[in-house]
């Protein structure tokens, strides 16, 4: 895995633009990592968070602007989820804007409401943002 490349990709999204590098570095150190590379230059990542029982967390899946739609982020996504220590557990993940992409794959809205609890001074807790859909 690249960091700097994974912090660069990041930090082009909208949940994860104001990461620092030592954030994106410690969180990479207690997930399960999914690099994706073209010509030894890393252009994709993805990464989960799971007790490798009950439940897993997809996250921070993105794929370099110059290499999407080209079909590298469903080949991706379905790795991801045919890894063998997450094939047991329910699979959670958060997105504003890509709900058509994940919903090939199976993902659906909560069956039961979401919650989230964010800590004090949390970017997230100065302003709730409505998705189209909402």
């Amino acid at each position: 895995m690249d960091v700097g490349m994974v912090c660069l990709l990041l930090w082009d999204t909208y949940w994860a633009s104001n990461r620092s590098r030592d954030v994106i570095e410690q969180s990479t150190r207690h997930s399960l990592n999914f690099s994706l590379f073209y010509q030894g230059r890393q252009v994709g990542f993805g990464r989960v968070i799971s007790d490798y029982t009950t439940v897993s967390y997809l996250c921070d899946v993105v794929v370099a602007p110059e290499h999407r739609r080209k079909g590298l982020g469903k080949w991706m996504l379905e790795t991801i989820l045919k890894h063998p220590r997450l094939g047991t557990t329910r699979v959670d993940l958060f997105t504003r804007d890509a709900q058509a992409f994940y919903g090939q794959f199976g993902f659906t809205k909560h069956r039961f409401d979401s919650m989230v609890r964010y800590p004090p001074g949390w970017p997230g807790n100065l302003a709730i943002v409505k998705t189209p859909t909402e």
